[in-house]
C-alpha cells in the first residue's frame, strides 16, 4: 500500500484555497454576493484544513525540509519562501477581521481589507504550491 502524502495534501489545500478566492474574486465583480460568500467561506475553510494539516505535519515529521538544487532554482525556492511564510502568517488576522465585517454586514470596512488582502492570499495560495512543487516535484 502506497504512503499517505501529506505535503501533496497540504499542496492541493492551498490551490483548492487559491482556486476559491479567484472565483469569489470573479463572482463579486459579477455583483453575485451569494455566490462570492460561498466561495470565500470555501477558501476559508481549505486554508483552515491546511493550516490544520501543515501543523500536524510539522509536529509529526519535526525538523527542516531541505532544498536539494544548486544554482539560480535555489535563489528562486528562497525568494519565494522569504515572502511566503512571513505574508502567511501576517494575512491570518485580516482574514478574520474580513469575516467578521462581511458577516456584521460592514461591506465598507470588509472591501478596505479585501483590497489588498485577496491578492495576498492569492499569493501565499499559489506559492504554497509552488514551494511544494519545488522540493517534490522538480
Amino acid at each position: 500500500m502506497a504512503s499517505f502524502n501529506q505535503p501533496l495534501l497540504n499542496a492541493t489545500l492551498n490551490g483548492l484555497a487559491g482556486l476559491m478566492l479567484l472565483c469569489g474574486w470573479f463572482a463579486i465583480k459579477r455583483k453575485n454576493r451569494q455566490r462570492h460568500k460561498q466561495f470565500m467561506i470555501m477558501a476559508f475553510v481549505f486554508s483552515t484544513l491546511f493550516l490544520i494539516s501543515y501543523v500536524t505535519y510539522h509536529v509529526l515529521h519535526p525538523g527542516v525540509t531541505r532544498y536539494q538544487h544548486d544554482g539560480i532554482l535555489r535563489v528562486i525556492y528562497f525568494t519565494i519562501l522569504l515572502t511566503h511564510t512571513p505574508l502567511a502568517a501576517l494575512i491570518v488576522p485580516f482574514i478574520l477581521m474580513a469575516l467578521y465585517h462581511a458577516y456584521k454586514q460592514n461591506f465598507d470596512k470588509h472591501t478596505r481589507i479585501t483590497r489588498w488582502l485577496l491578492p495576498v492570499w492569492i499569493y501565499v495560495s499559489v506559492t504554497g504550491v509552488v514551494i511544494y512543487l519545488m522540493l517534490y516535484v522538480f
